[in-house]
């Protein structure tokens, strides 16, 4: 029955409703949802092939965390040299969301005003930042060099049962240079 009385009380009820979710919409911020599926520790092992076709042995671990304004990426990568050398790089870059949805600025310095700021590449510093597209995390580096040539590095980390897909790819200058593609368990 249209206006009955049941009718009448529950539209309220219903205005109610949509009006909290959609504060609570407001109040959840956007990388909340976006990050949370990459939350976790990965490691896994591969051959990192540069662009004359020889690999080099290395081991990887990533660990991804929400922060208070945003999130952290720290990995390491171990690399196996042929002279038995073992290499060790580890690093760490916190991100903080942009003015465009799912583009995430890196949080790696304090301007004068305590602000979180990006590094300067003029300087030789990386410039980087991260995007979410569906289930791929992607962090982008950018390099420029003393001649004013630059290399950019891409790792996108794809969600995948049990862990995380990694595929790394770095250029210089537009030609390929390495590239490595394995999966990082979830530990």
């Amino acid at each position: 029955m249209f206006g009955s009385t049941r009718s009448r009380n529950a539209m309220p009820l219903l205005v109610a409703a949509l009006s909290l979710l959609w504060l609570l919409s407001l109040v959840v911020p956007a990388w909340a949802t976006g990050i949370a599926p990459f939350v976790g520790s990965y490691e896994g092992s591969a051959e990192l092939v540069d662009s004359e076709g020889t690999s080099t042995p290395r081991d990887m671990s990533v660990t991804i965390t929400e922060t208070k304004s945003g999130f952290n990426v720290s990995w390491t990568t171990t690399t196996y040299k042929p002279d038995g050398r073992v290499k060790e790089g580890k690093y760490s870059v916190d991100f903080v969301p942009s003015d465009r949805e799912n583009i995430f600025s890196a949080a790696m310095a304090r301007n004068v005003f305590g602000h979180e700021v990006q590094l300067n590449p003029m300087k030789g510093e990386p410039y980087v930042w991260g995007r979410i597209v569906g289930d791929t995390l992607t962090v982008y580096s950018l390099f420029i060099d003393e001649q004013g040539g630059y290399e950019m590095q891409q790792f996108d980390r794809t969600l995948a049962e049990g862990g995380l897909n990694l595929s790394f790819s770095r250029f210089r200058n537009g030609m390929k240079s390495r590239s490595v593609e394995t999966f990082l368990k979830r530990l």
